[in-house]
């Protein structure tokens, strides 16, 4: 039976990466997005041409009201477009960035972090269990900056410091239903987060090309790469672990 994974947030930069990573190794995706329809559609259909089965649904992770209504509709999905009445993989990836240095963050930017990285990714998971099949797994995306400091991300890196505690947590909880649990950090990488600083501002891709041990900043194909081997079952024995994809930075 094929696999199918769920990857919040896939119709632009890791997520996108990601989603195509995963059908390349024969997995059926259903992604989410938040507004860009059209993109989702564009990588529903890159998808399709792989061979895989590809869906798109609407999720704003921000509105944990909206996950009892979104859990309905993807069992709908999963049932009409995949003769399915579960899933097997979860990779929580939607989110933002802020960055304000710490005496300017507000407490609308603080709660709306909270609200998309934190809150969102706890009661996301805990709503789709029921339809997650034992033996599954679930990818969370934490960050570098959870490792490493930078100016300006106090708040975001906060909130991805909670999530590699979720992360054990999970593992330890989910355990007995034989569901791995792990997160991955990826490094300054060349998408559209944060502006696209690293990706088109030279003078930073520069400074994180020259403070990374491998000489360049990351790619998203990287990060979508590494996603695919975690749900790959050469991954079955990694559970509870945070696993950094950064090149090497700031070591």
């Amino acid at each position: 039976m094929k696999k199918i994974v769920l990857v919040t947030g896939g119709s632009r930069g890791l997520g996108k990466s990601m989603a195509l990573a995963l059908a390349n190794k024969g997995m059926d995706v259903v992604i989410t997005y938040q507004s860009q329809q059209a993109s989702a559609l564009d990588v529903v259909a890159s998808i399709q041409k792989t061979g895989n089965k590809a869906s798109a649904l609407q999720l704003d992770v921000s509105d944990s009201r909206s996950f009892k209504q979104f859990t309905a509709a993807l069992s709908e999905v999963l049932k009409n477009e995949y003769q399915r009445e579960d899933f097997d993989y979860l990779v929580n990836n939607a989110g933002i960035g802020i960055n304000a240095p710490f005496t300017q963050t507000t407490e609308d930017q603080f709660d709306q972090l909270v609200s998309i990285h934190l809150k969102g990714a706890f009661f996301l998971t805990q709503s789709l269990l029921p339809l997650m099949r034992d033996g599954g797994k679930i990818l969370n995306v934490s960050s570098g900056l959870a490792r490493f400091s930078l100016p300006g991300y106090a708040a975001y890196a906060m909130m991805k410091g909670g999530i590699e505690v979720m992360t054990r947590y999970l593992a330890k909880e989910l355990g007995e239903r034989g569901i791995q649990v792990n997160c991955i950090a990826p490094g300054a990488i060349e998408t559209d987060f944060g502006g696209g600083a690293v990706r088109d501002n030279a003078s930073i891709n520069q400074y994180i090309a020259n403070e990374t041990a491998l000489g360049r900043a990351g790619l998203p194909d990287d990060i979508g790469a590494v996603v695919s081997m975690m749900l790959s079952n050469d991954a079955n024995w990694i559970n509870a672990q945070r696993i950094e994809i950064s090149g090497g930075i700031f070591i």
